[in-house]
């Protein structure tokens, strides 16, 4: 399928909006009011520092909302406040953040929901309005809501369809695209749906793999099943690894990244020269700006003298995850948690240990004077952060 195409033939369509409707300082006033915060605005301008007692509190100099979140929700507001009386309906969260997601049912816009690991479209109707959410949608979750007449509202983040020119770029060329991501991600699997042959990788280990299988070939049966549900239908190792091109989900780690295409750059210059090198290799620079500043901040803050470390985000946010890595990096303290109900009472907190499920750690403040690291992800807003600094400070009171 021709997804440049598609995709042109789909914003040219009246039932397709990407920009809004005209209605964004009347939301925006909105936003402010429900997830702004005066007391973070404080911190800021105390050049990210809070102390009361013995608690001092080190910000992040960059945290919480992208411009890319943002915009997405504010386009979900005025879609709700442009179509007052259609069904709404959303692809699937609209960032992951559980506040902002809870809001949202309460302004009753519906989520699709997924049954056995797929998504049941058959509830939209011709008419009913679609949003797509920043993470995008896949090619054939856009065609589906476009045959069945839906009015679209597109909130892709830019930096996501970046991605999706770069490995468009690779399909033209008939090159495979490499991704550096989880396969079952959203993004990801938006992503893939535009590129033609393609494998996902998930960390730099498995770069190492397929990068020995590039210079010294290996058992095919292994390397199908050690990524298995990660590349595209006929995948063949044997074939597709000639011709590579880099591409990423923008919300992974920038560092690693960074040393996968270098490594394949390297594999590819290794195995063909340097004079056909352009035949074999492409790469782009697909990450994310805001991704980008808020691990920068975060190596930042976690060469300070912290005693702890409160990473706040959703439990599925990609970028969030990769904040909490930095900080075990380090060998600090750290707790990722989605709201203040998690800090619960008794110097108890409910958190996501990396990789593992919820579990609750007693003592979790220790005693005397603390200073505590809090970040959050690029889809939690300020007031979250607030209520969790606040609620930082009770408990420390409490025992």
């Amino acid at each position: 399928m021709d997804t440049k195409a598609f995709k042109r033939s789909l914003q040219q369509s009246d039932n397709y909006h990407r920009k809004g409707f005209g209605k964004e300082a009347e939301v925006m006033e909105v936003l402010n009011t429900e997830y702004q915060s005066s007391l973070i605005q404080e911190i800021r301008n105390n050049h990210y520092r809070l102390e009361r007692g013995n608690v001092t509190i080190r910000l992040a100099e960059a945290f919480g909302f992208c411009w890319g979140v943002e915009r997405a929700v504010a386009m979900a507001y005025e879609t709700r406040q442009h179509f007052p009386n259609e069904r709404i309906w959303i692809t699937n969260e609209i960032i992951h953040n559980p506040s902002v997601n809870r809001r949202l049912r309460e302004m009753e816009v519906g989520f699709i929901e997924v049954n056995q690991g797929e998504k049941d479209f058959s509830i939209i109707d011709q008419g009913d309005v679609v949003i797509l959410p920043a993470f995008g949608a896949s090619v054939a979750e856009m065609q589906l809501l476009n045959d069945k007449g839906c009015t679209i509202v597109d909130t892709t983040c830019p930096w996501v369809s970046k991605v999706w020119n770069s490995v468009e770029k690779h399909k033209k060329r008939e090159y495979t695209s490499i991704i550096h991501g989880k396969y079952n991600h959203e993004e990801t699997i938006a992503t893939s749906s535009f590129a033609g042959t393609y494998l996902v990788i998930l960390n730099l280990a498995q770069a190492e793999y397929v990068s020995n299988y590039i210079l010294n070939g290996g058992d095919k049966n292994e390397f199908l099943a050690k990524f298995k549900n990660a590349y595209s239908e006929g995948f063949d190792p044997d074939q597709d690894l000639a011709q590579i091109g880099i591409a990423n989900q923008t919300t992974m780690l920038k560092s690693e990244t960074e040393q996968i295409g270098k490594l394949f750059e390297h594999t590819m210059l290794k195995k063909y020269g340097p004079a056909n090198l352009n035949d074999h290799f492409m790469s782009f620079n697909t990450i994310c700006d805001a991704t980008q500043e808020r691990q920068d901040a975060m190596f930042d803050l976690v060469k300070e003298n912290l005693s702890l470390m409160v990473v706040i985000g959703g439990y599925n946010s990609s970028n969030t995850t990769h904040l909490q890595e930095i900080a075990i990096d380090y060998k600090i303290p750290s707790y990722h948690i989605d709201s203040s109900e998690r800090i619960l009472s008794g110097n108890r907190i409910e958190h996501k240990p990396l990789g593992k499920e919820l579990e609750i750690t007693e003592n979790w403040l220790p005693e005397g004077k603390i200073t505590v690291g809090v970040t959050s992800g690029a889809s939690t807003p300020d007031k979250v952060v607030e209520e969790v600094i606040e609620r930082i400070f009770l408990a420390k009171l409490e025992y």
